[in-house]
């Protein structure tokens, strides 16, 4: 077992949370610990300009400028196509629950700018929001470089994911063979931490004394509801729209934690889950193999078999 006490770390806002990046150095040589320095730097301007394509509060976004423009196929970067193919994928497998067309309604109940610059008092929310009949596919299609869009798109439920693995693969390009990316809850986790040690993740909500989880070379993401929660006149809403039924919005859990070969898939299926529900969730991932934890409001835990394995002892 290789243990060193050298890394290098950072900390930045990118996506309108908190990143925090670790290197770890196993010679603790000066160089090393410079070219550490000097590639996490690198990761900071990656964050900053994955923001500027799928920021959807920026209107200068590629995303913003496709969405001005529907009903035709327009150029698209690689970005957009390689997370717009996963959009479509999270639909299907969830049976449509998870949809980037959900945009309408979030503008609707007030989330039209960055949740922290909100101010939710004043909003005005009509009585009832329609659903999202027509199929995702009918509405967003890829065709090379180039994007159709029926309808405006969201893809913030799975940028943060896909970043946290560009910025894993650019580190892996650059020879670090153990890291930590966390993106707000969104993390990838390579190798071994400076103890030598699997990397060891705390689960939000739930007492680290009770329950973290320990992976190596691997992604994890959290979604729930108890960040981006609100009131309008006395109504409670979330930013998780299911868009089968855009007027009931649960509270049933609190958040799911999903571990997976990489982020991006950690995050889609995280948000899949709490779509679901608890009781279909659980049923979900288990037919799945999905290594998923589940946290109610009521501060219980429920484990899928497959994340078992992934228990700190």
């Amino acid at each position: 077992m290789i243990k060193s006490n050298f890394s290098e770390k950072r900390s930045f806002r990118s996506l309108g949370t908190e990143i925090y990046v670790e290197v770890i150095s196993e010679s603790g040589r000066e160089e090393e610990l410079k070219k550490a320095r000097r590639d996490i730097g690198e990761i900071e301007n990656l964050y900053r300009a994955k923001e500027d394509i799928f920021s959807r509060f920026k209107k200068t976004s590629e995303i913003s400028l496709i969405n001005q423009t529907i009903g035709k196929f327009q150029k698209c970067s690689s970005d957009i196509s390689r997370v717009a193919g996963r959009a479509l994928f999270y639909n299907k497998m969830s049976g449509g629950i998870y949809d980037p067309r959900v945009i309408g309604i979030l503008e609707k109940i007030g989330y039209r700018e960055d949740f922290r610059k909100t101010d939710f008092s004043r909003m005005e929310i009509p009585e009832n929001f329609d659903r999202i009949e027509k199929g995702l596919n009918e509405d967003l299609k890829i065709e090379g470089n180039e994007i159709f869009f029926g309808r405006r798109m969201d893809f913030s439920g799975i940028a943060k994911g896909y970043i946290t693995d560009c910025a894993a693969k650019f580190l892996k390009k650059k020879g670090w063979i153990n890291f930590l990316v966390d993106s707000g809850g969104d993390i990838y986790a390579a190798g071994k931490n400076a103890d030598g040690d699997k990397w060891r993740i705390e689960i939000e909500g739930i007492p680290k004394e009770k329950l973290m989880l320990e992976i190596s070379n691997r992604g994890i993401a959290t979604s729930g509801i108890s960040r981006k929660k609100w009131r309008i006149k006395g109504r409670k809403f979330h930013h998780l729209v299911n868009p089968k039924n855009p007027n009931e919005f649960s509270y049933e859990l609190r958040t799911v934690t999903v571990v997976e070969k990489d982020t991006e898939n950690a995050d889609g299926r995280a948000k899949v889950l709490v779509l679901l529900g608890k009781k279909n969730g659980m049923m979900f991932a288990k037919k799945n193999k999905i290594a998923a934890i589940f946290l109610d409001y009521k501060g219980n835990v429920f484990i899928s078999p497959e994340a078992k394995k992934y228990l700190a002892k």
